[in-house]
Order: structure tokens, then C-alpha cells, then sequence
């Protein structure tokens, strides 16, 4: 049975990493640089930032904001509370900020799409872009002097490098957990995102530092998104409307990580919660639009069946382990010294090996942005990509954990703790 069990293991195992291969090929483009783009003039920017009670740690923010080397006449900052009472407004208001008072808000979306409302249509169409930043960041001094460069380039959406808050605040500010997170940008961006950018494929967005220029604002009418992860159920819109995204790495903001791992696992329990969320909402359009064209893009197949391979594999390997638990715990009680064969090949190996695959994985990420981890001790970096691997691993009990969620309609949009700092 131990034989059976593992040649059963090896073959799909393969299979499953035969078919990922394609998919590695993206790997290639994490150390090229997207093309730098210099601005023939300057454009009108709205920045927009949700900030129901954030007023402890929004200081920071408004800070970098001050010190932009972009001409103030050509950038609105705009901040959008749920209640008048809330501190912010008067630390908006003396920053010269415009204040939004959205009272009916649930989510983000709602914070957003309020927003879009008030300024209405012709407002809207006034400004070249609207970019999105959460309380929590800090912009560096040539953020939006940045962001008016990449509007030179013929993209609907963009997204920014995220370097990590933390690193800014000293050693008792991070932990593993905070460092994995941070792991986690250059995965997403250089891993992934560069490669699909050059093959037009809609990126995996994140509401962090993302613009949009107004002409997608006036296309989508405001912000009709309202799952826990707005800015992926806009990739996932993409696929239907066309918009095109682009990864424009020199516009960078700091960006704050949880330090605790139960924060931690809320941050991602929401993630993927809004994941099934737009899965349950969007699978069904983008199938029967494969269906009516006869054909399937590059960017429906990856929504649809990319993580298919990667999936496979992970249930193989599971399964493989579980089947071998019970092996070993029958052999042991029956005085068969089998239970170590079980162990060793059924248990220990198939773990090995997403262990060894997952190490290579934060090992490529890390090299992809090392500027981003500079500030981390060479223990802290070794720590971090050792620990990586099962900090990935964790995503399988709290998808598990999400998909109960999505079935009892528990859902709901909840306040992040906060890091909070004496002077950044």
C-alpha cells in the first residue's frame, strides 16, 4: 500500500506540475523593468483616501503628502469619513483637504462610490486620474510627480511599488508575520504582474496606491464594487469591459503590515473571503463571454483554470499525507515496523517537497525586490524566507475558514488595528 500510494502520489504530482510549466515561463520577466515614462505636461490628479477613524495614524500620510515635489495646483486630496465627528476632518481640513462626509458606508466601495457622487459627472471629468490611498500609507516626496510620468503610458489602471511602513518605524514594528506580508508585493507584482502586463492580461490589483484614469470612472458610473476585495473584483470587471492595467514600479508608497499573527490572519481571511466573493459574482459572466466569442483569452484562462495545476497539486500532496497518517497510526498499533516507510514516504517526503517548491518561490520573490527588505538584518531575511513556506501554507485552513464565511453570509467589512508611530 505504501508503494501504491506513493507512485500514485508521483504521477499526479507531475501531472499537475507539468501542466503549471506554462505559467513559470512569467517567472522571467520579475527582473526586467517596466519602460520609465517622462510626462510632456502635467495633469490633474484627485487622491483619494478612505479614512473612517484613522485619525491616530493618518498624520503620517498627510506628512508625505506635504512634502510632494508635484505642483500642488495640479493635485486635490480628498477624504472621505463616515461620521462629521471624526478627528480627521479637522486634521483634513487643516492640511486643505477636502472632506466627504459618506455616512451610509459598509465597505470601502460604499466609502468610494459616495465620493464619486458627490463630485459628480463634470467633476469627474475634470481630472486626468483618481488615485486610491489608504490612511495607513506614507507617499514618498516624488509619488504623484511619479504617478503624472505613467500616465504617459496608454493604460486604463495602475498600480505602485508598496515598500513596507514598518521598516520605518524600527525593529519592534515588525515580526515574521510582518516581513512574510511584505513578502507577499513582490510575489504579486514581480512575479506576476510584470508578466502579465506585457501580455495584456488585467493585473492582480490591489486598492493600495492603485490610479485609474477618470475615463474608467465615467465607464463603471462611480464605484459599483461592494465585495471585501473591491480592487480584485475590478480585475475581475476588467476581464469583461477590457481594461488595460500596468505595473509602474517608481511611484512608491509605504504601506503598513500587521504585526501580530491573529491580525495577520484577519487581513487574509478577509482577502480571500472577497476572492470567493467575486468568484461567486464573476466566473459565470466571463464563462458564458468565452462561450459567446468562441474563443478564450489569455487572461480568461488564467482567471479561470490558471490555479487549477497548483490546486491539484496541493490536494495530491494533502491527501497523500493524510492517507499516510493513518498508515503509519495502524502499522504502529499493530507492532509493524512499516510505520516508518509511512512516514518518511508518505508524510515527511510529499511535505519536503512543497516546502523545498515554496522556499524556492520566496527565495525568487526576495531577489525580484531586494531593495524592499534592505532595512532587514541578514537573519531577518533568512528567517523570513524560511518561514515563508508555511506562512503560505496557512492560506489553506483560512480559505477553508472563508468559504464558511461566504456560506453563512458572515462577511463584514471591520476596522484594521493599527501600528502606530512616534515620527516617521
Amino acid at each position: 500500500m505504501i508503494r501504491i500510494t506513493l507512485i500514485v502520489y508521483g504521477v499526479l504530482s507531475l501531472l499537475a506540475v507539468i501542466a503549471y510549466l506554462p505559467k513559470l515561463v512569467q517567472f522571467r520577466y520579475a527582473f526586467k523593468k517596466p519602460p520609465y515614462r517622462r510626462a510632456s505636461g502635467k495633469r490633474k490628479i484627485s487622491v483619494i483616501i478612505p479614512a473612517r477613524n484613522e485619525s491616530e495614524i493618518i498624520g503620517d500620510l498627510f506628512a508625505s503628502i506635504q512634502r510632494q515635489t508635484y505642483d500642488s495646483a495640479f493635485f486635490d486630496v480628498n477624504v472621505i469619513v463616515k461620521s462629521p465627528d471624526d478627528p480627521t476632518v479637522e486634521l483634513a481640513k487643516a492640511l486643505g483637504a477636502n472632506v466627504f462626509v459618506v455616512e451610509k458606508q459598509s465597505c470601502k466601495g460604499d466609502a468610494l462610490d459616495g465620493y464619486f457622487r458627490a463630485i459628480g459627472k463634470e467633476k469627474t471629468a475634470e481630472y486626468a486620474a483618481f488615485v486610491i490611498v489608504d490612511a495607513d500609507a506614507v507617499l514618498t516626496s516624488d509619488y504623484l510627480y511619479e504617478l503624472n510620468n505613467a500616465l504617459e503610458s496608454e493604460f486604463d489602471i495602475f498600480i505602485t511599488r508598496k515598500f513596507v511602513k514598518n521598516y520605518l518605524g524600527g525593529k519592534k514594528k515588525r515580526t515574521v508575520f510582518t516581513n512574510c506580508s511584505a513578502l507577499t508585493w513582490p510575489i504579486i507584482d514581480d512575479l506576476g504582474n510584470k508578466y502579465r502586463m506585457q501580455n495584456n492580461i488585467p493585473l492582480n490589483l490591489c486598492g493600495q496606491g492603485m490610479m485609474l484614469r477618470s475615463s474608467v470612472i465615467l465607464a463603471i458610473g462611480g464605484w459599483p464594487y461592494r465585495t471585501l476585495t473591491e480592487d480584485y473584483e475590478l480585475k475581475c470587471d476588467s476581464l469583461l469591459k477590457g481594461f488595460k492595467s500596468m505595473f509602474y514600479p517608481y511611484a512608491v508608497l509605504y504601506t503598513e503590515e500587521a504585526v501580530g499573527h491573529r491580525e495577520n490572519v484577519k487581513r487574509r481571511l478577509r482577502w480571500l473571503t472577497g476572492y470567493s466573493q467575486c468568484d461567486k459574482k464573476y466566473k459565470q459572466q466571463i464563462k458564458e463571454q468565452v462561450k459567446e466569442r468562441g474563443e478564450v483569452t489569455a487572461g480568461e484562462f488564467e482567471y479561470l483554470y490558471g490555479l487549477y495545476p497548483l490546486i491539484a497539486f496541493a490536494i495530491v500532496s494533502i491527501l497523500t499525507m493524510f492517507t499516510g497518517t493513518g498508515m503509519a497510526i495502524w502499522y504502529g498499533l499493530h507492532g509493524n515496523e512499516l510505520w516508518l516507510p509511512a512516514v518518511c514516504y508518505l508524510i515527511a517526503l510529499p511535505f519536503g517537497v512543497m516546502y523545498v517548491l515554496l522556499l524556492g518561490y520566496s527565495v525568487l520573490a526576495l531577489l525580484a525586490c531586494p531593495e524592499m527588505f534592505a532595512p532587514l538584518s541578514i537573519g531577518e531575511r533568512l528567517g523570513m524566507v524560511l518561514f515563508n513556506p508555511f506562512y503560505l501554507l496557512e492560506y489553506f485552513p483560512i480559505y477553508l475558514k472563508s468559504r464558511v464565511q461566504i456560506r453563512k453570509n458572515a462577511q463584514t467589512w471591520e476596522e484594521t488595528e493599527r501600528v502606530h508611530y512616534d515620527q516617521i
